[in-house]
């Protein structure tokens, strides 16, 4: 199982970005979590098969209709993904 960390700045937060993320992630069959960060960005990060992640990452990149992402930031995540996927 692949894994990734994205980091998405611009308008994300108080504008459903979690959990549209939350929805997308699940929907392409991803364990993970969605994390507003004190700067304002959000940290996801997503594990699953490399099409999925890749799936995500262009959603990432326009987010729900009400945010304005400016950037997706992505890293690679070594750490254990717990399944299912939360928003914290």
């Amino acid at each position: 199982m692949d894994a990734a960390r994205f980091l998405v700045s611009g308008k994300v937060q108080g504008v459903y970005y979690r959990a549209s993320t939350r929805e997308q992630a699940l929907h392409l069959g991803l364990d993970g979590s969605a994390v507003n960060l004190p700067d304002g960005r959000v940290e996801v990060v997503a594990a699953g098969s490399p099409e999925a992640i890749d799936a995500l990452e262009q959603w990432l990149r326009q987010g729900p209709p009400t945010a304005k992402v400016e950037a997706v930031e992505r890293f690679p995540h070594q750490e254990r993904v717990p399944p299912g996927f939360s928003v914290g």
